[in-house]
């Protein structure tokens, strides 16, 4: 999985800025001090809109099952993926490098402990095989399908959520701090985690102030 960022628009100043232009004042420079105040009253009293002024897009790659969970996200992001019914490369699989336990509270989807799912190291019957020949499997039907004459959107069918995908993901800060505030806990899926941390690394390096401002609500 990988969160690249591809552009982005504003800074902490572009935050102070559309704030203080109720009063018919801007600043040229960003007064530490006194604007630092300023954006952390802005996000603990719910004051959003200064920060849709400032915007992020990136290009993330990842499984379709974890690019279900984040597209739910809709406020203030726009979404575009690629698609099967255009483009007819190889498909790439996602295999995971630890499998989780089930947890006992249905409410969370997964547990902290590790199956090992390897017959070589003491694991269940053939898991690992058997996933991996599922993959070959449904990759090689797809193929199939394609040179049989059948059209792209109705031969992906046989491609299984573990298929990788990508897309551009674009928005304001305070939208992509919503799905990090969201996505980084710990209760959240682990790879959703691995895509809010991705997004929080950059926004943090672009937005200093104001993302530490909308993280800590």
């Amino acid at each position: 999985m990988e969160v690249t960022l591809i552009d982005h628009m504003g800074s902490d100043l572009s935050v102070v800025n559309a704030a203080r232009v109720s009063f018919a004042k801007v600043h040229e420079k960003f007064k530490t001090e006194a604007d630092t105040k300023l954006i952390h009253y802005l996000a603990k009293h719910k004051h959003w809109s200064p920060f849709g002024h400032a915007s992020l897009q990136f290009h993330i790659r990842a499984p379709v099952f974890v690019a279900r969970q984040l597209v739910k996200h809709q406020v203030g992001l726009t979404w575009n993926e690629v698609s099967r019914r255009y483009v007819d490369t190889k498909p790439e699989f996602y295999t995971p490098k630890v499998w989780r336990g089930v947890a006992q509270d249905k409410k969370q989807g997964s547990s902290d402990i590790k199956i090992n799912i390897n017959p070589d190291h003491g694991g269940g019957p053939m898991m690992v095989d058997d996933y991996q020949q599922v993959l070959r499997s449904a990759k090689w039907t797809y193929e199939q399908l394609l040179k049989n004459g059948v059209c792209p959107e109705q031969a992906r069918m046989v491609l299984p959520q573990s298929m990788m995908t990508e897309w551009y993901w674009s928005g304001t800060l305070y939208a992509f701090a919503r799905v990090c505030n969201l996505r980084c806990k710990c209760d959240a899926q682990k790879e959703t985690q691995d895509i809010g941390w991705g997004i929080d690394k950059y926004a943090r390096d672009m937005f200093p102030i104001s993302w530490t401002a909308l993280r800590d609500i």
